[in-house]
């Protein structure tokens, strides 16, 4: 299998000192249509076949009232759990950008949350917000059933809403080939001016450039979506894998912003009882 292409990767320096300037790596990136991957619940990301039920991703409404029940439906086929909700989601383009920088391609291997994800998730179904009485009122369980679950998993869905070819597409890392040593808790500040405050994972840049394993699924179209796994109480009380290293990168073939990269991205958690 040749490479999808070669691009930089901007990784957490050996030398972490807890305020890291990110370390440029360059790395070959596959192509994951061409891959033999074992699915998320091994490598920690798969591609997925979805017609969508909405034509505007850009209709907040829609998108909250009819799609956020389809993907908590895909989510337990998915992953087997009792629920999943999804209580928000994030849109990447231009225009988002312009509300705050946040929203633009991260360009940072990281995987979304630390092992302490589980705690915080928790006590978020306490202090009911109303995105998330919603998504409660959808599975039609009452907060206690995720304060009191036995596990859970976040899943979480990159869909391309944009031009097949983009400028930043996403790549995904095989889970497989971070070790836990490799990563590096970093606290996150009112994500996105939404007053969010949690811990990610920074990933340290390899020793060799081949070192992590690298994929890309080229000229994604609105039917297919990345099914990632960011967190798994399971997994982490049982000190396994339970990240999925990802970044946006430059595709060399494609000029900046000509055309720009316009996503989807939702989060679902996986309540098993």
């Amino acid at each position: 299998m040749s490479a999808y292409c070669h691009a930089t990767m901007r990784y957490v320096p050996r030398a972490f000192t807890g305020a890291p300037e990110p370390i440029d790596v360059e790395v070959s990136i596959d192509n994951g249509r061409e891959a033999d991957l074992p699915g998320w619940e091994e490598s920690g990301f798969e591609l997925i076949h979805h017609a969508p039920n909405v034509e505007d991703f850009l209709d907040e409404v829609a998108v909250a009232e009819d799609h956020y029940a389809q993907m908590e439906a895909l989510a337990r086929e998915l992953s087997g759990c009792d629920y999943a909700l999804i209580t928000g989601h994030i849109i990447r383009s231009p225009d988002a950008v312009k509300r705050h920088s946040d929203l633009g391609p991260i360009t940072f291997v990281h995987s979304d949350f630390a092992d302490t994800y589980g705690d915080l998730v928790r006590r978020r179904f306490v202090d009911v917000t109303e995105p998330a009485q919603k998504g409660l009122a959808r599975a039609g369980i009452e907060q206690s059933v995720v304060s009191d679950a036995r596990r859970i998993l976040i899943l979480q869905f990159w869909r391309n809403i944009g031009p097949a070819k983009m400028d930043m597409p996403l790549a995904f890392c095989d889970a497989r080939t971070v070790p836990a040593a490799s990563t590096r808790k970093m606290p996150v500040t009112d994500y996105a001016g939404g007053g969010s405050n949690f811990d990610t994972l920074g990933i340290l840049a390899p020793l060799q450039p081949d070192e992590h394993g690298w994929y890309v699924f080229p000229e994604m179209s609105r039917n297919e979506v990345v099914a990632f796994r960011t967190y798994d109480s399971a997994l982490a009380e049982g000190g396994r894998t339970f990240w999925t290293p990802h970044c946006a990168f430059h595709d060399p073939a494609v000029p900046l912003g000509k055309p720009a990269r316009s996503s989807i991205e939702l989060r679902a958690t996986c309540v098993f009882v």
